[in-house]
């Protein structure tokens, strides 16, 4: 296939057109950061946002692959870093949107992303695809841009959307956040411990974009997750196993919201979020335990 990325230079985005190159798709990589990327066979850059000629391209993309956004945690959430949140989502999904209602010929498939902060905060209750979004920023920022995307679908495109949990690989992610106190013997659960992580290794995030860019699926959501969430303080001690460490050092929620502000509640709260669709069409997972996961991530 002939696909178009966006946030093609990012954590998810970069291994993803690796492995798509690899697979022998042929790529359009839509991203700001040019450095990124090397010349690779069956690959071309593509850089800019604002230049108006990357539309053109659409006419031959059998796909969109949309990953771009700001990330979520690189900043407390002030009333300017939300706009940008929103903007970064919501926004250029709306303009992809409309690149693809202007096309003559329109790709066959867009998978977008989304998150699984969809569902809210929750406690022990299993989430398929099929639960209600919650409520609070997070919640709203995952509904409204799901709805940007699902309007491809009026100009005939199968739009997947995927609610993608933490992801987990080396070099990067919550890992490279969560490690370090480890080596430092300070490593423990984030607040009360309880709260539930829907986690994905990187390579079945991957293996899931790829399957349903590929597979004649409907149009749908998708929880892109791990069959077998954790708990918060189950996701430390397994890190800590790893490593030959302790897990004894959790730190506490009032810290973490004076440190974070409104951003903790994504952290202290969870969601137990299974992954109903991808299951039942036939997705089969590389790294479904998260004892798994963490070896794939160098973690042994």
């Amino acid at each position: 296939m002939r696909l178009l990325v966006t946030g093609a230079s990012g954590f998810v985005g970069h291994a993803l057109c690796k492995t798509l190159i690899q697979h022998g798709h042929s790529i359009v990589a839509l991203t700001r950061r040019s450095s990124a990327f090397s010349a690779s066979p069956g690959q071309e850059e593509w850089i800019g946002w604002d230049d108006a000629a990357w539309q053109k391209r659409l006419s031959d993309i059998d796909g969109v692959v949309h990953l771009a956004g700001e990330s979520i945690v690189s900043h407390r959430w002030t009333s300017a870093q939300k706009n940008l949140l929103y903007e970064s989502r919501i926004l250029t999904t709306r303009r992809l949107v409309q690149a693809i209602a202007a096309s003559p010929q329109r790709p066959k498939v867009m998978i977008n992303a989304s998150a699984v902060g969809y569902y809210g905060p929750h406690g022990n209750e299993e989430l398929t695809e099929q639960a209600p979004a919650g409520g609070g920023f997070l919640a709203n920022l995952c509904r409204n841009w799901e709805a940007e995307a699902q309007k491809a679908q009026a100009f005939g495109v199968r739009v997947i959307r995927l609610r993608i949990g933490l992801v987990l690989a080396a070099g990067g992610g919550v890992l490279q956040k969560m490690v370090p106190p480890f080596r430092f013997f300070l490593g423990g659960p984030l607040g009360h411990g309880r709260q539930w992580i829907s986690w994905i290794q990187r390579d079945d995030l991957i293996g899931m974009v790829e399957w349903f860019l590929t597979q004649n699926h409907e149009s749908c959501a998708v929880n892109a997750t791990s069959p077998n969430p954790v708990t918060m303080r189950q996701f430390c001690q397994h890190i800590g196993r790893k490593l030959h460490r302790p897990s004894s050092f959790p730190v506490p929620a009032v810290v973490l919201r004076l440190l974070l502000g409104e951003m903790s509640d994504m952290l202290l709260t969870g969601q137990r979020v299974i992954p109903q669709v991808a299951k039942q069409r036939g997705y089969r997972f590389i790294y479904p335990t998260i004892d798994a996961a963490l070896e794939a991530c160098g973690l042994r």
